[in-house]
């Protein structure tokens, strides 16, 4: 396996469980990915929730993306990796254009403080099936 699998697995299953720390309290929500390339996982926020602090206080994050939650037999793809935060406007238009319901969110355009957009730019990811229940520390791991 590779990481272009990776890429295609989570393009195809974007909505995602995101674990964060809080003070050594784990933090889980769902959320949506915006798309994945070869440089990671890229997800945007904003800077007034607690998701966000969370995330600038400590980086490291773990996420789950399910094939069609609920489908027989079920495959999971587990990332854990390091969250950058991205400011370049060019990619700022291109969520805020491709995502309109930011608008809905309060936030008034690309240059809008509020808008934050990261990545997930390095870390593992592996696969996981109920087959692998017993032999998790075998599955290999994908380095990105």
């Amino acid at each position: 396996m590779d990481f272009k699998e990776c890429i295609k697995f989570a393009s195809e299953h974007p909505d995602v469980y995101f674990a964060t720390d809080d003070n050594g309290q784990p933090r889980v929500r769902g959320m949506m990915l915006w798309f994945a390339d070869e440089t990671g996982f890229y997800f945007q926020s904003q800077s007034v929730k607690a998701f966000y602090r969370q995330l600038d206080k400590n980086n490291r994050v773990e996420v789950i993306f399910i094939n069609n939650a609920g489908a027989k037999p079920s495959k999971v793809m587990r990332v854990t990796g390091l969250v950058k935060f991205i400011d370049d406007l060019e990619l700022k238009k291109k969520v805020f254009t491709e995502r309109p319901f930011l608008r809905t969110m309060g936030i008034k355009g690309p240059e809008d403080p509020v808008l934050v957009v990261f990545k997930i730019y390095t870390g593992e990811a592996f696969f996981w099936t109920l087959k692998d229940s017993m032999h998790e520390s075998e599955i290999e791991r994908i380095r990105f």
